[in-house]
């Protein structure tokens, strides 16, 4: 059955590609008279009109027609039930947009757990783009990212209609790679700062997603966020970072800080909880210790951040130089 919504779903996508370019190629031919017209003709152009030129638009966007793909995506059987219980939280749809994600693209999604964004990535890029999980080399023992990357293998494995083209990629955190250099157009990574920040390997890290990255590229961080005047030292351990500290990372590896958003605030989150961030839901670490004071806060409040690789000053728009 899957597959045959995969199929299915497919062959809509090309016949509404191909209906956009029908409408498209229509909408230039029949507007070109119009939009050829000279200043100096503005008097005739007063006289009797069908239509103003202004109001000449083309009958679609990349923009929307990327939106209808995550709402289909969003609504897939293959996404768990807990899972979809978190979009009231994370936001998925308004936060890809933000990052810009659209479904050509070359995306690497660092250390993505178990998979919450992976269901949503993997079968938005399956036809036309590109998804890569980028997971930490296994160290040997029963770790948390072991048993991650476990799951996530077989999340894939178990579901190729999904997942089929979705790619790994193994790196060292105190080395890593994540491709060859240039290779990417969208990095990103959730709630995963804080972690390296704890292991002392957030500069190698985002070094590395410079180098990945396109001229152009982009950069995608959510994590949880501390109070702006909060120190490192003081809160690194309970999973909050403040939003300077993430964005120095960055820029310090040349990125260029492109926007930020408050899609994933939470103004009920005090940021100053007896396990930290983890006092809060998902994990819920106090067990059911004042468990409906937490869950009625919810998730964390997060930081949701978009930075740029600069383009060479003598390259195009695609990065190529110019001769």
């Amino acid at each position: 059955m899957k597959q045959t919504t995969a199929t299915h779903r497919i062959e809509a996508t090309r016949a509404w590609l191909a209906l956009a370019t029908l409408l498209l190629a229509g909408w230039l031919v029949w507007s070109a008279p119009a939009r050829a017209q000279p200043a100096v003709a503005a008097s005739a152009a007063s006289a009797e009109t069908d239509q103003p030129t202004d109001a000449l638009v083309p009958p679609t966007s990349a923009s929307d027609f990327t939106a209808s793909q995550l709402d289909s995506v969003l609504a897939g059987s293959w996404r768990s039930a807990a899972n979809r219980a978190r979009d009231v939280y994370r936001h998925p749809k308004a936060t890809l947009q933000f990052f810009g994600v659209r479904p050509d693209q070359t995306v690497i999604e660092i250390t993505p757990g178990s998979g919450w964004y992976s269901e949503i990535l993997a079968p938005l890029l399956r036809d036309n783009g590109r998804y890569v999980a980028a997971i930490q080399a296994p160290a040997g023992g029963d770790t948390e990212a072991a048993r991650d990357d476990n799951g996530l293998r077989r999340k894939f494995a178990g579901d190729a209609a999904e997942y089929g083209n979705a790619q790994f990629v193994e790196f060292d955190p105190k080395a890593p790679v994540f491709g060859a250099p240039g290779s990417a157009d969208l990095v990103l990574t959730f709630r995963n700062v804080h972690n390296w920040v704890m292991a002392d390997t957030a500069p190698a890290m985002f070094k590395a997603f410079f180098a990945v990255l396109r001229p152009g590229g982009v950069l995608g961080v959510v994590d949880h966020r501390a109070d702006d005047d909060a120190k490192l030292d003081a809160v690194k351990r309970s999973g909050y970072l403040p939003t300077s500290y993430v964005v120095k990372l960055a820029t310090d590896a040349g990125f260029s800080l492109d926007g930020s958003s408050e899609i994933n605030a939470n103004p009920r989150d005090s940021r100053d909880h007896p396990k930290g961030v983890w006092t809060l839901p998902p994990t819920l670490a106090l067990g059911d210790k004042n468990r409906a004071k937490y869950l009625a806060i919810g998730e964390s409040d997060r930081m949701t951040l978009r930075f740029v690789k600069p383009m060479p000053a003598s390259a195009d728009s695609s990065g190529v130089p110019r001769n």
